[in-house]
C-alpha cells in the first residue's frame, strides 16, 4: 500500500534519524498522527524553535543559544586543559563524570574523507587558533575508540605535537569500538585520570 505524500514524507524524515529504521519510523508516524497530535505539534514547534535559536559556541563549537555556551561562559574553568571530543553528547558524558574542569573543543564529527569531512569541517583551523593563543598547556584527545575516532586523534595529535603542547589520549576504561555517550561516569572519570601522553 502506498502512503499519502505527506505521511510518506513524515515517515522518511523520521527514518533519517539515527537508530530509527523504516518500521519504527512508520510506527512513530502513525502514533503521532493517530493518538498524539498535541505532542506532535509540540515536537514540531520545539524543533522549529531550536533550529532558529541554537547555533554553535564561538569558542568550543558546542551547541549554544548565544555567542558562548554555558560552559565557556564560566570563568572558573581551567584554560590550560582542552578536551577534544566528537559531539555535544560527549561533552555531557565527560561533564557528568565530574572529573574534568578544563575547556572543550567539539569537532562535530570525525575525519571521513569519503564523506567529504576533512579538517575544515571539523573546525581544526579554529582549534589551532586557540592553541596559538598560548593558554592551553595540554590537549586531551577524547574522540571515540572507533577506527575513525582513532584516525582523527592521530591527525590532531600530530598538529598539536608540532606546536610543543602536551598531548594525551583517554585510555583504559573506554572499550575499543565504544562511544563516550554510552560509557558510565565512573568509567569515564577513570579513563580521564589514567590518560597517557601520545608518543
Amino acid at each position: 500500500m502506498k502512503h499519502p505524500p505527506a505521511l510518506a514524507r513524515l515517515i522518511a524524515a523520521l527514518n533519517a534519524l539515527p537508530g530509527v529504521g523504516p518500521k519504527t519510523a512508520q510506527r512513530l508516524a502513525f502514533r503521532l498522527l493517530q493518538e498524539q497530535r498535541a505532542a506532535a505539534r509540540e515536537l514540531s514547534g520545539a524543533l522549529d524553535k531550536a533550529l532558529e535559536a541554537v547555533g554553535r559556541c564561538g569558542r568550543c563549537r558546542m551547541l549554544a543559544e548565544g555567542p558562548l555556551c554555558t560552559l565557556c561562559a564560566l570563568p572558573a574553568r581551567d584554560d590550560s586543559q582542552l578536551c577534544v571530543v566528537e559531539s555535544p553528547a560527549d561533552v555531557i558524558a565527560v561533564e557528568n563524570s565530574g572529573s574534568f574542569r578544563g575547556r572543550y573543543f567539539v569537532l562535530m564529527g570525525h575525519l571521513s574523507p569519503l564523506d567529504g569531512i576533512g579538517p575544515e569541517q571539523l573546525g581544526l583551523p579554529d582549534l589551532l587558533h586557540q592553541l596559538e593563543a598560548g593558554a592551553v598547556r595540554e590537549v586531551i584527545l577524547a574522540t571515540n575508540s572507533t577506527v575513525e575516532g582513532e584516525a582523527t586523534a592521530h591527525f590532531i595529535g600530530d598538529l598539536v605535537r608540532a606546536r610543543g603542547i602536551r598531548i594525551s589520549r583517554i585510555a583504559h576504561g573506554v572499550p575499543f569500538g565504544g562511544e563516550l555517550e554510552y560509557v558510565d561516569g565512573g568509567t569515564l572519570a577513570h579513563a580521564l585520570q589514567g590518560r597517557k601522553d601520545l608518543d
